[in-house]
């Protein structure tokens, strides 16, 4: 109870879990544009800029996720 004898509400678990393949999209594409962006730029014939945007992107989204899975899980203890 909260001092305004008003029960706590708990965050609803299942809206962090939806979100989470929005989010990853999102750093994934963002990261894969500005790699695009930055090939179109800087003229490189192998598009190395995406490439390594775009893994950057994948290794960034992943983090993400399992950071807040744990806090997920931390929250249901």
């Amino acid at each position: 109870m909260t001092p305004d004898n008003t029960p706590k509400k708990k965050p609803n678990k299942w809206l962090a879990l939806i979100n989470i393949p929005i989010q990853m999209g999102i750093i994934i594409f963002a990261f894969a544009w500005l790699g695009k962006w930055l090939d179109r730029k800087y003229v490189n014939p192998n598009d190395i800029y995406v490439k390594i945007l775009t893994l950057s992107g994948i290794a960034i989204a992943f983090y993400n996720i399992n950071r807040q899975l744990k806090e997920i899980n931390k929250s249901d203890q």
